[in-house]
């Protein structure tokens, strides 16, 4: 074994688990929000998950950004940061589906962060990620996801393919391709992860935060170890991320095999302003009235995109 990867992996697994004392202290009960039934920690198990960071135009990034107090995370270059995500909820309280995060990595604050301290001071700079779109299998995850946490969740097709080479995802929307993610799979580094990453999504012309807790062994590459393939459609969903100048080479990939993840039920929100009167940012409340609770999954994705695994 490699003697750094042996020291990091024993540094890693001393690491705490990031779930708070609340989510423990409240294992077991249960709640019904929305007529959705939860047994408390909102979690799932037995999840594979893919990451994917690509460099950005920090500018162009910036405008996609809603109100004034959410600004790219810096990275060497003057660059900002372009995280997709897709997990394969394998067993949650609402049935398995996919979730295709696609984010600006970002901090929250009155002015834009300096470079570095965000990554080790994540609580003071208010460090995690705005979500640009958030397709997802079924209609269930839809109504809780959005009504509950303000993500901008709606269905779509989606898929989740695991290779001995390569992993991917496809999201197609409406029959036509919003994105295709495709990695190569990392060296099998088995790092313990045990982190807490912070989401800040638009809804109801309100910024609305959440916090999500991860923990499993991730197979990870950085720098030009890191191979991946991002191919955006022409779709509507995929027309604002066209401006961002997306690198080919992204700046590290990941692979979990299999994660336990809790959704915290705590949520923050504010006001999202404008200096212009009369503009909204995100869906209105009106959007998830009318959902139900199907677990039904549309059709697979169709279109080819070249080799997959």
């Amino acid at each position: 074994m490699n003697p750094a990867l042996g020291l990091a992996r024993m540094v890693m697994s001393a690491t705490r688990s990031p779930v708070p004392r609340r989510q423990r202290r409240l294992a077991g009960r249960h709640a019904l929000v929305d007529g959705i039934p939860f047994v408390l920690p909102v979690d799932s198990t037995d999840t594979p998950a893919l990451v994917a960071a690509f460099p950005v135009d920090r500018a162009a990034a910036a405008r996609l950004l809603p109100g004034g107090e959410l600004h790219p995370l810096p990275i060497p270059g003057g660059r900002g940061l372009l995280v997709v995500t897709v997990v394969d909820y394998a067993r949650t309280d609402i049935g398995r589906y996919i979730e295709f995060s696609v984010a600006i990595a970002c901090t929250h604050g009155s002015r834009p962060a300096p470079p570095l301290l965000p990554a080790l001071l994540r609580g003071t700079f208010g460090t995690g990620q705005y979500v640009v779109d958030l397709p997802v299998s079924s209609e269930i995850s839809v109504k809780g996801g959005k009504g509950i946490w303000g993500m901008p969740k709606h269905r779509a097709s989606l898929d989740f393919k695991v290779g001995d080479r390569a992993v991917s995802s496809q999201y197609e929307d409406d029959g036509r391709l919003a994105m295709l993610i495709e990695i190569e799979r990392p060296p099998e580094t088995r790092l313990p992860l045990r982190v807490a990453a912070v989401n800040y999504c638009a809804f109801r012309g309100m910024l609305m935060k959440s916090s999500v807790y991860f923990e499993g062994a991730a197979d990870i590459a950085l720098g030009r170890r890191a191979r991946a393939r991002l191919v955006l459609g022409d779709a509507p969903a995929s027309a604002a991320l066209l401006g961002l100048h997306i690198a080919e080479q992204p700046l590290f990939t990941g692979f979990l095999p299999s994660t336990r993840g809790v959704l915290d039920d705590h949520v923050e929100c504010w006001f999202l302003t404008s200096e212009e009167a009369g503009r909204t940012f995100g869906e209105p409340l009106q959007s998830i009235v009318d959902l139900g609770l199907s677990e039904e999954w549309p059709a697979p994705p169709r279109i080819d995109v070249g080799a997959r695994p």
